[in-house]
C-alpha cells in the first residue's frame, strides 16, 4: 500500500466542498487513514512550499493557503500517488477532465481546492510533515 498527502485548501472547505471531496476520494477506492481540519501559519506555509520561493507566484500562494482552514490528509491505497492525481485533475480547472476535483471544486488556478504529493519522497517528507509525534503545524489561530 502506498501513502500520499492531501490538502483540502482553503477555498474548497470556504466553499464547503469538504464532504463532497471525500467522497470523490473514497469513490476512487482511496482510503483516508488520517485527517485533521487546521490553520497554516505563514511560517509553516512558507516552509512546505520553500521549492517554490523564488517563483512569481510565491507570495500569492502563502497568502491563499493561509487565508481560511485546510483539512489535511493521509489517504491510502494502491498507487495512492498516481491515483490521487488523476483524481485532482490538472492544476488549471480550465484545463481539468470533466469529473475531476479542480474541474468540480477549484475557483481558479491559483485557488485550485486541494493539493497532493507528486512522488513516493515528497510524499513521505509531506506526510511527516503534518503528521509527526510533535508537529509543527499542529497550532491554530
Amino acid at each position: 500500500m502506498e501513502t500520499t498527502l492531501c490538502i483540502i485548501k482553503p477555498d474548497a472547505v470556504k466553499n464547503g466542498f469538504e464532504d463532497k471531496i471525500n467522497e470523490k476520494i473514497i469513490s476512487s477506492g482511496l482510503k483516508i487513514i488520517k485527517s485533521k481540519k487546521t490553520f497554516l501559519t505563514e511560517e509553516i506555509a512558507r516552509d512546505f512550499y520553500k521549492e517554490h520561493a523564488s517563483k512569481p507566484f510565491f507570495n500569492e500562494l502563502v497568502e491563499f493557503i493561509i487565508s481560511g482552514e485546510v483539512v489535511v490528509q493521509v489517504l491510502e491505497g494502491d498507487n495512492a500517488i498516481k491515483s490521487y492525481r488523476s483524481l485532482m485533475g490538472a492544476t488549471n480547472p480550465d484545463e481539468a477532465e470533466e469529473g475531476t476535483l479542480r474541474k468540480l471544486f477549484a475557483e481558479s488556478l491559483s485557488k485550485n481546492a486541494v493539493h497532493g504529493s507528486d512522488s513516493i519522497d515528497n510524499a513521505k517528507i509531506e506526510i511527516d510533515y503534518f503528521f509527526q509525534e510533535n508537529e509543527i503545524c499542529s497550532r491554530t489561530r
